[in-house]
């Protein structure tokens, strides 16, 4: 991804820690994919972004195959330190196609907390309908548009970029507002039939971790995410 939008130094670093035991991460949206994607035993993923390798970590320990891919280095170098071999990494920009992969070469494609950042959605959809095979499976999460609306502000129907400052010493995280109508909506012109759509709340664990954040995540929303069949 370009600069102003993958997660390249301090940032991929900031959020490689964080996102191990953070309470959005770890108790929020990791939970709820790895519950979309149920059985994965013998099936090859394709993890789209990445990151740290959190998902391809627990894909690998469920008994599947993957192949993850991820625009910043330093968040690659943080997934080859946890999961080592057992997975194929590889840098790629997601705005650009993903020439590496054969059509219908993926059982699988989990795309977490990303679609937000790429400039180029449509495009990217479009690549991941591609290599994905007849009946595979698409997970994929992003914020939530009313937990944008009430941080940021203006209208709700928003398609504006915006920069979510996290800490004084770090970049922000780039991204773009969305409404649920364009989410879905990107994901049916994509060619995607929906199976199941949720905006998970934390799992139990994070409550006597934390039970200020396990209360605030219960009563607004974070995340949505979907399970999606390429027909």
């Amino acid at each position: 991804m370009p600069p102003e939008t993958a997660y390249h130094g301090a940032l991929g670093d900031a959020f490689a820690d964080h996102s191990a035991n953070g309470a959005y991460n770890a108790y929020v949206d990791r939970p709820a994919m790895l519950g979309l994607a149920g059985d994965v035993a013998g099936q090859r993923f394709l993890d789209v972004g990445c990151g740290p390798g959190h998902y391809a970590a627990a894909l690998l320990e469920r008994g599947a195959s993957v192949v993850g891919v991820e625009g910043s280095a330093e968040l690659l170098a943080r997934a080859k330190q946890q999961v080592g071999e057992r997975a194929e990494l590889r840098q790629h920009d997601l705005e650009l196609p993903l020439d590496f992969a054969e059509d219908a070469s993926f059982d699988a494609v989990l795309c977490a907390l990303v679609i937000h950042h790429i400039t180029d959605r449509a495009g990217l959809l479009a690549e991941i309908f591609r290599v994905l095979r007849p009946g595979g499976r698409f997970l994929i999460s992003t914020t939530h548009p009313a937990a944008d609306w009430r941080h940021f502000g203006d209208s709700y129907f928003s398609d504006e970029w915006v920069d979510l400052h996290v800490r004084e010493d770090l970049p922000p995280i780039h991204f773009q507002r969305n409404t649920v109508e364009g989410f879905i909506g990107d994901l049916l012109d994509a060619g995607f039939a929906v199976e199941k759509l949720i905006e998970p709340r934390p799992a139990p664990e994070l409550e006597p971790i934390d039970p200020k954040a396990f209360a605030e995540l219960n009563t607004r929303p974070s995340f949505l995410a979907a399970r999606l069949r390429r027909p």
